[in-house]
């Protein structure tokens, strides 16, 4: 069977996060979407998704297909119900559509021909942003399951202090010295040739990918995730880093997500709770203003590439597209639209050529080539972005 992971209705209400990447291919728990599927059914995936992504990420159709929601994240008997799917077959939870059976001879679609069955489980759904961090939790856990069913950590090094032994996994190559893991209140997960140094203090659930890097005396609380290749240290609390992405020194980052080869300067803070306790509103790229989220707390989220200086304040439920760079006194903006340059005094718009020279270097240290491919997808992106960039 061929399956094809597709957006769906929630690839807007997932920008900044989608304009670079399919729904599929955001992270939440230890694994992205497409992993955690592709981990279940043992099998690759290809994406249906924006026509600048599809060079990226490409569509494979075979005669049968089985169209699978990227949002929703897969469980055990999800999983089971999707692979079972005959022809004119669809799965719903409620009114939204999880996943169906087509052939390459269908023109279109329409479930009213289609046997609808009912998932009634509780499953997670990603259908916005502040839902990255808000289910990390739980995803964590799934994920924890899903990866170290029948197998064994490595050894906990001497010299580390923990809690729940049993609720901790170290991978190969991973490298702790003089930390305290308390995986009391949930899973503690080092991947490969993970590093954490010395008085790193961490509560569970959480979770690091591979070649990330815990520096001196961070403070991590639980429903964080570091993706591959992150380097974070001072204090975070339930925020998602994507993958290659930094905040190296102390500062505060709480209740957010961060994209891609983001990196947040030195005592950079985030505000993640307003000072009347009220509820936060985020910007909304479908309706072009702020909307409620329901939360009372939400820091940052920031988009691919976007950058920030030392001493930079963010304020609660602040928006960054992608490829910004932020910096200056003062709080910037709660929304600042992608490729802008500046802070709080005004910004100018950051042109392309400026933001291509610098994602080269940054992306070469880490031994990967920012081609044409990755200059597409951000010359899209920076046309699809023109009319939120009125200073």
């Amino acid at each position: 069977m061929n399956y094809i992971l597709f957006d769906g209705d929630v690839r807007n209400a997932l920008l900044p996060f989608t304009y670079t990447r399919p729904v599929a291919d955001i992270r939440i728990g230890i694994l992205t979407i497409r992993e955690k599927w592709e981990k279940h059914l043992g099998l690759t995936t290809t994406t249906l998704t924006e026509e600048y992504l599809e060079e990226k990420y490409p569509m494979v159709e075979m005669e049968a297909n089985i169209l699978i929601n990227a949002s929703f994240c897969p469980t055990n008997n999800l999983v089971e119900k999707v692979k079972s799917l005959s022809k004119n077959e669809a799965i719903f939870k409620g009114d939204d559509v999880i996943a169906f059976y087509t052939s390459d001879s269908q023109e279109e679609v329409n479930f009213d021909e289609y046997k609808q069955i009912d998932f009634e489980e509780d499953v997670i759904q990603v259908k916005n942003t502040w839902d990255i961090f808000s289910f990390n939790f739980e995803a964590i856990q799934q994920d924890f399951n899903l990866l170290t069913e029948g197998r064994k950590s490595q050894p906990i090094p001497e010299g580390t202090r923990y809690i729940n032994k049993e609720n901790i996994f170290i991978e190969e190559g991973a490298e702790i010295t003089f930390a305290t893991l308390n995986a009391s209140s949930g899973p503690i997960y080092i991947g490969k040739d993970a590093v954490i140094l010395d008085n790193s203090a961490v509560k569970g659930p959480f979770a690091m990918g591979e070649h990330a890097v815990l520096k001196m005396g961070a403070k991590i609380y639980g429903g964080t995730t570091l993706g591959p290749y992150c380097k974070v240290g001072g204090e975070v609390s339930n925020s998602v880093l994507f993958g290659y992405s930094s905040k190296g020194h102390d500062g505060y980052l709480g209740n957010s997500v961060l994209g891609e080869w983001c990196n947040l300067g030195a005592d950079t803070n985030n505000s993640n709770l307003k000072n009347n306790y009220a509820e936060v509103k985020l910007w909304n790229y479908e309706t072009g203003r702020f909307a409620k989220t329901g939360l009372q707390f939400c820091g940052l989220m920031m988009g691919d590439h976007s950058k920030c200086g030392i001493n930079t304040m963010f304020n609660t439920g602040t928006v960054v597209g992608v490829s910004a760079n932020i910096f200056g006194s003062g709080f910037p903006r709660n929304f600042v639209p992608s490729f802008s340059w500046g802070g709080a005094s005004g910004f100018t718009e950051y042109k392309t050529n400026k933001v291509f020279e610098v994602a080269e270097v940054v992306m070469k240290r880490r031994k990967i080539e920012f081609d044409d491919q990755e200059k597409k997808i951000l010359e899209s992106v920076f046309e699809e972005t023109k009319k939120y960039r009125n200073y």
